[in-house]
């Protein structure tokens, strides 16, 4: 049944694009991976032949006018799916029912794991095939016919343009991605800091419908679950959470009418496929933290699963998986490190990333038992040790940014629970797991009103912010007495354990991003008194589960917090609200976060959108691009009759918060990539922006810690965070009651070139910023009418003066290469705006 479908849709998507011939070599590849979605005739070295279909199998018999025309799918780097012109593929023969005789290359109707083929370079221009499922090879018998056995023929792939379509999603975004004029410099676009993108093997792997990526293709990756039934009757806990009623079911279709799913209410399936990842990279989007969850409990008791229960198990198998979905990306980009989207480990190397034009993907955890360190009646089930050893393994796995907790009181902190009906399902859970209930009492203190854990049952009836979490508990748990709570607010009176406060500091000492979220209220607190004891930058509050205290806490170490608000109204409410707490020293940058795969319900059409829709098709907020209504299969999406359906429509999300919020909360949204990495700098040890001492002088290497030559992540570490660092222009603010400025302009290539001051105090030789141009006479020779030049004391560079009406503007030192050459010289000043 499932063949069939795929073939259909195979069908409806390629047969009626033919001669859609991809731009690819002339003939004979020699790289491998630059054969992917390219359209190409196979030819046999051996028999000098070009493959035709016949029957039921294949045949090297063609002088060449009615070759075969096969689509290269890539499936991995190096691998291929052939897809002949009417909607077959290529396939290994044994095992296949419509093959002729045994050993003979076969025919799929559909992409299957037969017809994945591993090219190899073989002799000159030529390529060998091999089964990726059980390593034979593709030969040429001596009738011609393809077979396939020990033995190998080597191929040919020569170009032409008599090629189906394979069936993938549209983008339907325009134009070229935004890059950095400089690999250094200030970026600008927008942040997703709490995504699921590789859900679909947590609890268990049986829960969630679809994937972002298979290497067979979409008709494959968007499936609906086969435990959901015809019509989607039995799917319990998606028809009780989407529709409300059980009864009602849902259409179980996916690819390619998507009647169904995705939509803003579902849970339970795919919401951030490949390719509608891609549009939202192409539409604005420049730094993603997947997190890698998984929650025990959970797992143990729904009854389909296909992976083990353990968190951190699959916490390494999601690392794997994302990094096998890095290579698939490559691979339909023409090869390794050739995709949009990179895992970063570093700041720097996420602003490279960026600046290239692609998607830094920072690595992330949340989970309920992190380091296996959960307790039973307040007793931790790990030691120091343990966390250390897990600790080095998942830094050594890339991952830079971790919540402690999830679900469930653990070994390291107390949970802030989870509100109404669900919170009594996932109490439960608690007492199951740990042998107790949530120590919840009545909240004191003057905030205690705005700072509190999740209201309990006895006081906030409601379904609670993660209802499907209710759901399976609530379904699958075994019935037991709920506590009876004193009145709201309130806290969980289980704090931060030790284990829990080493394991702070010990992020610290790795320079990783600690998220308090989940966390309870006073646990919290302990851990950011820890944080800001050390006066440590590397915190954010990534969705939403923290409180308005500790927002401003991390607000003013210059962290960063994105909210998770459904709606465009209540997310344009909290970012109102953090403006109180933004500190003026740091630059101030957010972002919205979906918590997409983590049955995290979406935003449904905005009220009263009619009046002002999105206009589409919009430019993304960072201009660099047009972005129209999303097509995936038959199915358009348009966020107006919509919502946020699946992550495609981030940007017509943005779009619309822009719409309805005007140009600041565009800005701060634009501002998110950038706030983040100096977030994430601060982190690594780099000192954040400052003025310049007023005392210093000018040396003929340049101003204090600002030397020419010094690379510029060099400069980071010596000088601290510039106040701005747009291009190739870096600028600090000086110290002292006439202030000024002391800008740094560095080469394309990142070292820099000309250090500049307008402070009074910075002089060499005892001129500077408003000193009377007289005592420059004989010291100095004229390039042209505002300028003085003279050799530095030492050294080969040369200081340059500025001069206007009889009073010198400014002080630099530059490079020798530029002061010799009059228009260089006269570009690094403009640059930095001293002319």
């Amino acid at each position: 049944m499932v063949a069939l479908c795929a073939r259909a849709a195979l069908l409806v998507a390629g047969l009626a694009v033919l001669a859609l011939g991809l731009p690819g070599p002339a003939a004979g590849a020699v790289d491998r991976f630059a054969l992917a979605n390219g359209c190409y005739a196979l030819r046999s070295a051996s028999a000098e032949r070009f493959v035709v279909k016949s029957g039921a199998g294949w045949r090297a018999a063609s002088a060449s006018a009615d070759a075969e025309g096969f689509r290269m799918q890539a499936t991995a780097l190096g691998r291929y799916l052939l897809m002949a012109r009417d909607g077959s593929f290529l396939a290994a023969g044994e095992g296949l029912g419509t093959i002729a005789r045994s050993g003979l290359a076969g025919v799929t109707a559909a992409p299957a794991a037969s017809g994945e083929w591993r090219l190899d370079e073989a002799s000159g221009d030529t390529f060998e095939l091999t089964a990726v499922t059980d390593g034979r090879r593709l030969g040429v018998d001596a009738a011609g016919a393809l077979t396939s056995g020990p033995s190998a023929s080597p191929f040919e792939f020569v170009a032409t343009d008599r090629c189906a379509a394979f069936p993938e999603a549209e983008v339907n975004v325009t134009g070229t991605p935004y890059r950095g004029p400089t690999s250094y410099g200030e970026t600008k676009g927008l942040i997703e800091t709490h995504l699921h993108g590789m859900a679909f093997e947590f609890l268990g792997g049986s829960v969630h419908c679809g994937r972002p990526w298979h290497p067979l293709g979409i008709t494959v990756a968007l499936l609906d679950c086969p435990d959901h039934g015809p019509g989607g009757q039995i799917a319990v806990l998606e028809n009780t959470q989407a529709s409300g009623n059980p009864a009602q079911g849902h259409n179980t279709d996916g690819w390619p009418s998507f009647t169904g799913w995705p939509h803003h209410r579902t849970y339970t399936h795919e919401q951030v496929y490949y390719k509608w990842l891609e549009r939202a990279w192409r539409g604005g989007l420049r730094l993603w933290t997947n997190l890698l969850v998984d929650n025990e409990v959970l797992c143990e008791v729904y009854p389909f699963k296909r992976n083990p229960c353990n968190e951190m198990d699959n916490v390494r198998l999601q690392r794997t998986r994302i990094g096998e979905l890095v290579e698939y990306i490559d691979a339909q980009n023409g090869g390794p490190g050739k995709g949009w989207l990179r895992i970063v480990r570093d700041p720097f190397e996420a602003r490279e990333v960026i600046n290239d034009g692609k998607l830094a993907l920072v690595l992330g955890i949340e989970t309920s038992k992190l380091f296996d360190c959960g307790e039973v009646n307040y007793k931790p089930q790990c030691d120091r040790a343990t966390i250390d050893r897990q600790l080095e393994e998942v830094h050594a796995m890339g991952i830079r940014q971790m919540e402690v907790v999830n679900k469930l009181d653990n070994g390291l902190t107390g949970v802030a629970g989870d509100a109404g009906e669900t919170g009594i399902a996932v109490n439960a859970a608690n007492k199951q797991d740990t042998g107790h209930f949530w120590a919840m009492a009545t909240c004191l203190g003057p905030t205690a009103d705005s700072d509190h854990d999740e209201p309990q049952i006895t006081n906030a009836p409601g379904g609670g912010r993660d209802e499907l979490v209710g759901a399976i508990l609530g379904r699958f748990l075994p019935p037991g007495a709920a506590p009876v709570y004193p009145p709201a607010p309130h806290c969980n009176q289980y704090g931060l354990t030790d284990l829990g406060a080493y394991l702070v500091r010990r992020m610290m000492q790795k320079k990783m991003l600690f998220d308090p979220d989940h966390m309870s209220v006073k646990a919290r607190d302990q851990a950011l008194s820890i944080i800001e004891a050390q006066d440590y930058g590397g915190v954010l509050s990534s969705h939403s589960w923290s409180t308005p205290d500790s927002y401003r806490r991390i607000l003013r170490l210059g962290g960063v917090v994105t909210p998770a608000e459904k709606t465009v109204a209540r997310f344009l409410a909290q970012w109102n609200d953090l403006k109180a707490y933004r500190n003026p020293r740091y630059l101030y940058g957010t972002g919205w976060s979906t918590d997409m795969n983590g049955f995290a319900a979406q935003g449904g059409p905005r009220p009263g959108n009619d009046k002002n829709p999105i206009a589409y098709p919009f430019r993304s907020l960072d201009g660099s691009t047009t972005v129209d209504r999303n097509r995936t299969g038959t199915r358009t999406w348009d966020l107006t009759k919509d919502g946020t359906a699946h992550f495609g429509l981030y940007p017509d999300l943005i779009e619309d918060v822009r719409n309805v919020g005007g140009g600041e909360v565009a800005r701060d949204l634009l501002n998110g990539a950038e706030a983040y990495l100096q977030m994430w700098e601060r982190a690594q040890g780099v000192r954040g922006p400052e003025c310049r001492a007023a005392q210093r002088r000018f040396i003929p290497g340049g101003l204090g810690e600002i030397r020419i030559g010094t690379r510029a992540q060099r400069l980071l570490w010596t000088a601290g965070q510039p106040a701005s660092r747009p291009g190739r222009v870096w600028t600090w603010c000086a110290a002292g009651k006439r202030g000024g400025t002391v800008k740094a302009v560095l080469t394309k290539g990142g070292r820099v070139d000309l250090v500049a001051s307008t402070a009074r105090l910075h002089r060499y030789a005892s001129v500077g910023a408003g000193s009377r141009a007289s005592l420059l006479s004989g010291r100095t020779r004229r390039l042209g009418s505002n300028l003085r030049i003279r050799r530095a004391r030492s050294g080969t560079n040369r200081v340059v003066y500025g001069v206007r009406r009889g009073r010198v503007t400014f002080t630099a030192v530059v490079s020798r290469a530029t002061a010799s050459s009059p228009k260089r010289l006269r570009t690094a000043l403009r640059l930095a705006r001293l002319r």
